[in-house]
This record gives structure tokens, C-alpha cells and sequence, in this order.
């Protein structure tokens, strides 16, 4: 819905489509665009805050779609062993059950470390792998009251019963929450840019 995010993909020669502003969250918006288009049926959702989004971690949501026919959705996780990432509420937490589906995620400590303190934490990557029939039927589905608390698109879909797969990565990201964030993903862009002479 911003026309400087459709300009810049059309420059470099990308195909891109307007979609309504009214949307309450990037799934929806997906949702309209899968409405106008049908010629895929796996759709990988990079979300504009991730913007260091590596090309295996979209690679391993294709691959894990490819062999499982009947995945619906599916999304990664990263290994958090600072505790003020762990307790910064703008680190998504997930945990899984042993077959690597969501249990919950949350901005919150999860698990609370009660009695094992030696637990694993984990955070949530914004990047979502989904059906194409599957993100029209999330579309259709109402706000649930998880979903609003958290504001966590994704608590939608466990509340209505479905299953997210999760991948683990070892790609650490910094996702753009903050204008701290901005500052540090625009710092390591530059680092980039100057290691490898690009641009």
C-alpha cells in the first residue's frame, strides 16, 4: 500500500501490486493479491522489517513446503542466548512441541524459567511460508482475542486450530522494531557495502 515500496521494485525490474491500505496486517494484504492472482500455489511472505533477510532461509521455507504436501504454513526460529534479547518484548518468542509445530509465541519470557534455567529460547524470524488457499481462508477468519493482545498475526491461526511448522536457523537478524534498530541495520548495510564493494 506505499507507492515508494511499488516504485522501488518496479525499477529494478520486479513485479509489484497496489494492494488497499484498510489491511490489518501482511497476511491479509497477501490475501487480496492471491484473490487477483492464481498462478502459484506457495507464497513466501518477507516482511518489510526483516530487511536482512538471508536467500537460505527463504530457500529452507521452499524446500520444507516441497516435501510436505500438506503444510499450510510454516515460519523460522532463531536461538536467543543474550536475556536482554530474551526479555526485550520486541523479540518474538516461539516454542515448539517435539515435531517442530508452534505451541505459542509471545512477546513475553516464554518458556519462564521456573525451575530449569537452562532452558532454550528462541526467537521468532518474520518470515512466513503459506498455501495459497490457505492465506485466503486465514483472510476470512476474525481477529482472535490472543492475536489482538499480542499483536501477533500468527496467534490467528493456532487460535483456529491450525498447525505453523517452525525451522530453526543460525542466521541472527536484527529486525527494524525501533529507530535503534534502523540505526544498527543501516551501520551494518554500510559495513557490507564497503567489504564488498557493492554499489
Amino acid at each position: 500500500d506505499d507507492e515508494r515500496i511499488y516504485n522501488e521494485v518496479i525499477n529494478f525490474g520486479g513485479q509489484a501490486i497496489m494492494t488497499n491500505k484498510n489491511h490489518t496486517n501482511g497476511t491479509s494484504r497477501i490475501a487480496e493479491v492471491c484473490e487477483k492472482m492464481t498462478d502459484f500455489d506457495t507464497i513466501i511472505n518477507i516482511q518489510g522489517d526483516e530487511p536482512l533477510i538471508e536467500y537460505e532461509m527463504i530457500n529452507s521455507l521452499i524446500e520444507t513446503f516441497k516435501e510436505n504436501k500438506d503444510l499450510k504454513m510454516a515460519t523460522l526460529k532463531h536461538k536467543l542466548l543474550d536475556k536482554e534479547e530474551i526479555e526485550n518484548p520486541n523479540n518474538v518468542k516461539v516454542v515448539c512441541d517435539k515435531n517442530d509445530y508452534a505451541i505459542y509465541f509471545s512477546r513475553s519470557v516464554i518458556p519462564y524459567p521456573r525451575k530449569n534455567e537452562n532452558i532454550a529460547y528462541f526467537k521468532h524470524i518474520g518470515i512466513y511460508g503459506y498455501k495459497r488457499d490457505f492465506v485466503i481462508e486465514y483472510s476470512k477468519m476474525s481477529i482472535t482475542p490472543l492475536e489482538e493482545t499480542e499483536s501477533l498475526e500468527q496467534l490467528r491461526v493456532l487460535e483456529n486450530g491450525y498447525k505453523i511448522k517452525v525451522l530453526e536457523t543460525t542466521h541472527s537478524l536484527i529486525g527494524v522494531d525501533t529507530q535503534e534498530n534502523l540505526e544498527q541495520v543501516i551501520k551494518f548495510i554500510k559495513k557490507i557495502i564497503l567489504k564488498y564493494n557493492v554499489f
